[in-house]
């Protein structure tokens, strides 16, 4: 009998997009983030998607100084494995984004593979209240905002990375994006298993409709065979809906605060485990099973936790 799939799912933790008026559940200091992270990995998340942010402002924070103070105290506290950023926020320079990974050399860290444009604004029709200055601003500024990922760029990551053996979570905005993924792969600047994480519902890349999904799911298919692993991610309303999607179409999920505040129609989630839970049940009652952080670590051929700089 054929061993059965397992999926992994991958819980982004905080995030740069959603600002802290946003919701009281938000985690950001680097206790929150810690607390969060180990719940997480607690109800099934077998990776975590890592960011920081200033903890008296909620500010998207990308020095190697503030993951510091949390990255040593997730892993002494779980096996799940970590994937730190080199996205960022949308403002960074590359080489600001990528200095974590560079220092740290997790076992997998996110590569954005094109450039979009990144819109949040349309989210000031939604909230009035800020409780920081810098959030309406921030959102407002994203009217007239390229998120760049050049082709200089993303060698800069690969090749700044390479020597870590650091494998990635390619964040794949749009169709296009695949492309250029070929392309690196075709140039042997990357190599399989490939983790392609397909990301919908972001103003300026591919949508939430179900033909938007299969679309992407058809492409890297074509593209790549049986060289890479998939999984989704969905912003916004749209989470669990995709999540479903890919589990029933053989692929992984990714949730988390950083991609969706809520845990159903008008809830917010109170916490990164709750989504977790709610992913893991509807992958369950699909009769599947969720994978370990062991299982995850050789379904994406990871180095090892024993391999990181923290």
């Amino acid at each position: 009998m054929a061993a059965k799939r397992k999926v992994v799912i991958t819980c982004a933790v905080t995030g740069a997009i959603h600002t802290p008026s946003m919701s009281p559940h938000l985690p950001i200091t680097p206790d929150e983030i810690v607390a969060e992270a180990l719940a997480a990995a607690e109800a099934g998340a077998a990776v975590l998607h890592l960011h920081a942010r200033n903890p008296e402002n909620g500010r998207p924070d990308q020095t190697p100084e503030a993951f510091g103070r949390f990255l040593s105290r997730i892993k002494q506290q779980t096996g799940a494995a970590i994937n730190i950023t080199t996205g960022g926020s949308p403002f960074m320079r590359v080489e600001e984004r990528v200095r974590p990974a560079e220092h740290f050399k997790p076992e997998v860290a996110s590569l954005n593979m094109g450039s979009i444009n990144f819109g949040l604004f349309h989210l000031l029709d939604r909230y009035k209240d800020f409780k920081h200055s810098w959030e309406p601003e921030f959102l407002e500024s994203t009217r007239d905002l390229v998120f760049r990922n050049s082709f200089k760029d993303i060698e800069y990551i690969l090749k700044t990375c390479y020597n870590n053996d650091t494998r990635f979570e390619f964040e794949c905005y749009d169709i296009a994006h695949l492309y250029n993924l070929k392309h690196f792969l075709d140039r042997g600047l990357v190599k399989p298993p490939l983790f392609v994480q397909s990301v919908f519902g972001i103003l300026g890349g591919i949508g939430t409709h179900v033909e938007d999904v299969m679309h992407m799911k058809r492409t890297a298919d074509r593209l790549f065979g049986d060289q890479y692993r998939w999984s989704v991610l969905g912003a916004g309303a749209a989470q669990m809906r995709i999540a479903a999607m890919s589990a029933s179409m053989g692929g992984n999920v990714r949730v988390g605060l950083e991609d969706s505040l809520w845990a159903g129609p008008g809830k917010l989630a109170a916490s990164n485990a709750e989504q977790v839970r709610l992913v893991r049940s509807i992958i369950e009652g699909m009769g599947l099973d969720i994978a370990s952080p062991d299982e995850a670590r050789e379904i994406l051929a990871l180095k090892g936790a024993d391999q990181v700089n923290f």
